[in-house]
Formats: C-alpha cells, sequence, structure tokens
C-alpha cells in the first residue's frame, strides 16, 4: 500500500531572499530581459552607461570644480587636487544607488502582469533591478581605473577592500529599500514621489560634490557625528579613500575613525534596512495580485 504524506503545504509562501538564491537562473534571465526591454530601439544601448554619467561629470565639474572654485590650481590652492576623480568616483557610485533604488521601487507595479499571471518569487523583481544597475556600474568603474592609472594611482591592499565594503555597504542598502518601497508603491503609489525626493537628496547629502571637512566645519562635531551615519556618506568616502586619495600626495585628510568604525557601521545599517525591506516585503507580497 502506497503511504502519502499528509502534511499540508501552502501554495506560494515566499522563502524571502532565499527564494531568490534558489531561483538564480530566474534570476538571470529578468536580468538579461530588463536590458533587453530598456535599450530596445535604442541607438547607443549600452554606451547610455557611458554617456550619462559623462554629461553629468561634465556639468558638474565646470559649475563646481571651475566656476566654483573647487579645482585645486596654482591660483587656487584652497581646492582639492584631481578634483575630477574626487567628483567621477562619488558621482558613480550615487548613480549606482539612485537607479537601483529608483527602478527596484517600481518593479514590482512595472511587472503587474507577470506577477497577476504566475507565481514566482516576488523579491526576484526587486533584486534584478539592483542587479542591471550593477551592470550599468562596472563600464563606469572602469572608466575611473583608466583615469586613476592615468593620474598616478597606486593604491595598497586596504584601499582597494574599502572600496569594496563601499560598494558592499550601497548594494545591500539599494536592496533593502528596493524592498521596501517596491512593497509600498503596490499599495501607495505616493511611494514613487517620495523616492525621487530620497534620491535627490541622498545625491546631496553626501560628499559626492563637496569635501567632508567643509560639512565639519560649517555644522561642528555632534551633527557631523550625524551626517556620518548616513551610510551613502560613508561608502562615498571609501571609493574617495579607494581611488582619488592614491592619486594625491597623500596629504589630504580622510574622516576620523573610516576604517576602524564607520565602515562597519555602514554595513551594519545597511543590513537592518535590507532586514526591515526583507520583512516588511513578506509582510505584504500576499496581497501584490489583487492589489495590481
Amino acid at each position: 500500500m502506497t503511504q502519502t504524506n499528509s502534511e499540508l503545504v501552502r501554495p506560494g509562501v515566499s522563502g524571502g531572499l532565499a527564494d531568490v538564491v534558489r531561483a538564480r537562473f530566474l534570476l538571470k534571465l529578468l536580468v538579461r530581459k530588463e536590458l533587453k526591454v530598456r535599450y530596445r530601439g535604442s541607438v547607443l544601448g549600452l554606451l547610455w552607461s557611458y554617456v550619462k554619467p559623462g554629461v553629468q561629470f561634465i556639468v558638474f565639474y565646470v559649475a563646481l570644480g571651475i566656476f566654483l572654485g573647487l579645482e585645486q590650481s596654482p591660483t587656487n590652492r584652497g581646492g582639492l587636487p584631481n578634483y575630477a576623480i574626487y567628483l567621477f568616483s562619488g558621482i558613480i557610485l550615487i548613480n549606482f544607488f539612485t537607479e537601483a533604488l529608483g527602478n527596484a521601487s517600481r518593479s514590482i507595479v512595472g511587472n503587474g502582469g507577470l506577477i497577476k499571471k504566475i507565481y514566482l518569487p516576488r523579491q526576484l523583481f526587486p533584486v534584478a533591478s539592483v542587479w542591471v544597475s550593477a551592470v550599468h556600474f562596472f563600464p563606469q568603474l572602469m572608466i575611473l581605473l583608466v583615469a586613476c592609472f592615468f593620474s598616478g594611482w597606486n593604491p595598497n591592499l586596504i584601499q582597494l577592500l574599502a572600496a569594496v565594503a563601499g560598494f558592499l555597504i550601497v548594494a545591500l542598502l539599494a536592496t533593502g529599500l528596493g524592498l521596501l518601497f517596491g512593497a509600498a508603491n503596490v499599495y501607495f503609489r505616493d511611494s514613487e514621489n517620495f523616492v525621487d525626493m530620497l534620491l535627490m537628496i541622498a545625491t546631496w547629502a553626501s560628499p559626492v560634490m563637496y569635501a567632508w571637512t567643509m560639512v565639519q566645519a560649517k555644522v561642528g562635531d555632534f551633527w557631523f557625528t550625524v551626517y556620518q551615519m548616513n551610510p551613502i556618506t560613508i561608502a562615498v568616502e571609501t571609493f574617495h579613500y579607494a581611488f582619488w586619495l592614491p592619486t594625491t600626495d597623500g596629504a589630504q585628510a580622510i574622516p576620523p575613525h573610516l576604517l576602524s568604525l564607520w565602515i562597519p557601521v555602514g554595513v551594519l545599517i545597511s543590513a537592518a534596512i535590507l532586514l526591515w525591506g526583507q520583512l516588511t516585503f513578506r509582510r505584504l507580497e500576499g496581497r501584490f495580485a489583487q492589489e495590481l
């Protein structure tokens, strides 16, 4: 007599991000699909990954580096040496964050037709958006590396590891917030507008275009500590430490306790936000199909 398992299994129960790991093949397909859809009918295609940050860099460099005097020159000793490297190393990281979070927060609504037809791990969509943004990030990183080499870049192992930590901080943060706002956007479409404002603030609330010393001089030690707790700020400073500082004479100061304190704090905060986003997503995803 054949024995049957009487234990009932509830269909469609999410396993969270563990489902994303188990569905790696689906994740790969989604990333490929997103890239094809985005550049369908485009003349430049993936070259937009170079053009858009290039134009952004030129605008900011001319406005801030030349007109506002942030570029150090023989007639302006108060600026930053190799300001072009300083600026671009921050721009590519903040662009990765803004693209990843912006697309992840819209990913569930944007794939509503697919979600209503079949069941698959819904976390795949925000995570795929972060992966697509990473695909766009690495060509920009290659341009930065070439510019650094021409500027006499000579990093040590600690600086390279700091850059990896900075990228990890941003990736965790973007994934966590993408899960959070991706789920909230299904129920409250105002979430998209809130994310747009958050991204605008993130660009200017981190030392992408200006030096951290300018912030410390204006706000004092207490508020500077609050400013430092922003994971994006920490990540941008790690990129400056890894890519910009080795192209200078080394006399430029790095934020106090960047390696010993702030990088671990940034990782912990980003991991906590990832956990928060994951728990919120799992709680809300049960009614995605109905709400969409």
